[in-house]
């Protein structure tokens, strides 16, 4: 893992983003004239109601989706019109996903979940093991290697997840509701582990969540409602 690297440059730029969905004739403002800055290193918590587009917002910085209008950087990148097989490359380099069902094949036992990502790399199967093992490492899981997502616990499987997600040593991650499905025990673990990644190796984590007491473990909350961006709660 990269150490941590001080600096005030925004890796996220949003400006005057919009994102509309359509519905027949109907047109849906998901994200309205939406500016956001997130800096290398941060730990951002973003929070907001149900359908406020929280989910939305994470996917376009994750190059998931594209917006409708404005302007959206990440690592150095306009992803407005990045063609599809860059954009593919792209997210594969720098995005680390980890999701609120974790989200893995059931019939791989752990190291092999968390090598898919490296699949798509031009590492051969040796350095694959190395990287492996090193992201197992981080998340205290060398010990469950060889063990199926179905003899796992919910924070193991999570903590599976996270390793998969920083495998390839992504810029940035993307934590969709992280401990949504886990018991208050199992997401503190997680919420630790996630803290140590942003303190102690650097990463830039943008956080959903609904639970203020995950969000009281982010250097910096944001609360999206109606598809605006608020430093207050919405009440």
């Amino acid at each position: 893992m990269n150490s941590p690297v001080a600096s005030n440059e925004s890796l996220v730029s949003v400006e005057n983003v919009e994102k509309v969905f359509r519905r027949g004739s109907e047109e849906i403002h998901v994200l309205r004239n939406l500016d956001l800055q997130v800096a290398q290193g941060e730990f951002l918590a973003l929070m907001g109601p149900s359908g406020s587009g929280k989910s939305t917002l994470l996917n376009l910085i994750g190059g998931l989706d594209r917006p409708s209008r404005g302007t959206l950087r990440v690592a150095g990148e306009d992803l407005h019109d990045l063609p599809d097989r860059k954009m593919a490359e792209w997210r594969a380099r720098h995005v680390g996903f980890v999701f609120q069902l974790y989200n893995l094949m059931p019939v791989l036992n752990a190291e092999r979940n968390v090598e898919l990502p490296l699949l798509l790399t031009h590492l051969n199967r040796a350095e694959r093991r190395q990287h492996v093992a090193a992201a197992l490492d981080v998340v205290a899981l060398s010990h469950r290697a060889k063990h199926y997502p179905r003899t796992l616990s919910g924070g193991e499987q999570q903590r599976v997840g996270i390793a998969r997600a920083i495998v390839t040593d992504p810029t940035l991650l993307l934590c969709d509701e992280p401990t949504g499905d886990l018991d208050r025990k199992s997401g503190d673990e997680i919420l630790n582990l996630l803290q140590a990644l942003n303190r102690e190796h650097g990463k830039t984590i943008i956080m959903v969540t609904h639970d203020p007491h995950a969000s009281a473990r982010a250097s910096r909350t944001v609360y999206l409602n109606k598809g605006q961006l608020s430093t207050e709660p919405v009440i």
